[in-house]
């Protein structure tokens, strides 16, 4: 699963040894942890799932094996919106008819953002579990459709049953239960439950499927490994910049109609040459331009001429006040896109508005008719007076 040849340096520590500590003075002494102890229920006293959810939290990436006993493993997987079925009760299938105990399973590989299209069938021996709604849940491994877990390890059928009927009908069977499942936090750190042990071993990774058909444990397992040691599926956001159409810096503040342009420039991580590369191939970037509520939701698409940069250009909504251009990219085993910007938007100022408006000629029509009536009466009104005047006058002589 973990070469020398990759690069890592490997710290191997038996469950109760008292060192090296994983965390010391809320400092990991370690960038990766694999606990592969699945059977152990007693560990030292830095390895319980406080400290493994605080290795999470300071960027530590975890793989745990669970077990089909109860250990402390168990608690540390409800943590995380994954159900164990009660214990000693293992993952069991009689399909396909094979040579091997039913607790050791042939299970398909489907593909998806984490594994390979072509890694063929694995096997698996350990225990199932039931995933939560989370959206942070990565499901990797499912289990096969004709699969159950069974008491076949000193289990209780009566605590399954009463386990089936508080979940659900059907909550231990089929392709519904998880073998192996990732788990990405909001700061992208990633934890990895796999239900055996022996998923890893070199004994399944050597033995066949069929005749001529070798598993594909060996790539899986690097491939999981990859994943959860923030190998593959990582992105970062380069830069961002806005301006004004036909300008080049960004304005100190918008007005309210301006047209802009956002751009945002994005690269995924290469392991082999451990570099960043642009990266144009997401399809689905959306931009928001809101101020609480988002005033302007629009596609960023990639710039066919400039591989990493994508692009949106819209109007700037008719309100003003302080607005955030706001990237929230968030997709089963891809890390998360974030990014936020905020930019005030202001009223044109007094000589910004336009000298006149076409939609305000019928005010213009009624102010510019009343001054002429205005007018021709005051003028008729003084000439018929000084008429008046001149006709008294006449009389008087």
């Amino acid at each position: 699963m973990i070469t020398l040849e990759q690069g890592y340096e490997l710290t191997f520590r038996a469950p109760k040894a008292e060192g090296p500590l994983v965390i010391e003075h809320d400092v990991p002494n370690f960038a990766h942890v694999i606990l592969l102890a699945s059977e152990t229920k007693n560990f030292a006293k830095d390895i319980t799932p406080q400290s493994f959810v605080q290795l999470l939290g300071k960027k530590t990436n975890l793989i745990i094996a669970l077990s089909s006993k109860q250990t402390p493993m168990s608690s540390l997987a409800a943590e995380f919106s994954l159900t164990l079925p009660p214990p000693g009760t293992p993952l069991v299938s009689y399909f396909p008819e094979r040579e091997e105990s039913p607790q050791v399973i042939p299970v398909s590989v489907q593909a998806n953002s984490i594994v390979s299209s072509n890694i063929n069938p694995v096997w698996f021996s350990g225990v199932p579990h039931s995933i939560g709604n989370n959206p942070m849940i990565v499901p990797i491994l499912r289990a096969p459709e004709e699969s159950f877990a069974s008491e076949t390890d000193g289990g209780s059928p009566d605590s399954l049953v009463d386990a089936a009927e508080r979940g659900g009908e059907g909550l231990w069977a089929g392709s519904q239960l998880s073998l192996v499942t990732g788990f990405q936090t909001l700061d992208n750190s990633r934890v990895t439950f796999v239900g055996g042990v022996n998923v890893f071993s070199d004994e399944f990774a050597q033995k066949e499927i069929s005749k001529g058909l070798p598993s594909g444990n060996a790539a899986f397992a690097r491939d999981v490994a990859a994943w959860t040691f923030q190998e593959t599926n990582v992105f970062r956001i380069e830069s961002t910049t806005h301006h004004r159409v036909n300008a080049t810096e960004p304005p100190e503040q918008y007005t309210t109609n301006d047209r802009l342009v956002y751009n945002a420039y994005i690269s995924k991580y290469d392991s082999k040459t451990s570099t960043w590369v642009p990266y144009p191939e997401i399809r689905d970037l959306q931009l928001e331009f809101t101020m609480l509520d988002p005033h302007v939701r629009t596609a960023l698409l990639p710039v066919s001429s400039n591989p990493g940069k994508y692009s949106a250009t819209f109007r700037v909504p008719d309100r003003h006040g302080v607005f955030k251009f706001v990237i929230n990219y968030k997709r089963k085993g891809l890390t998360y896109l974030t990014s936020s910007m905020t930019v005030p938007v202001v009223p044109p100022r007094h000589d910004g508005y336009p000298r006149f408006l076409s939609a305000a000629w019928p005010y213009y029509t009624g102010a510019i008719s009343t001054s002429i009536a205005f007018f021709l009466f005051s003028a008729l009104w003084l000439a018929g007076d000084s008429r008046e005047k001149k006709a008294k006058g006449h009389k008087a002589e």
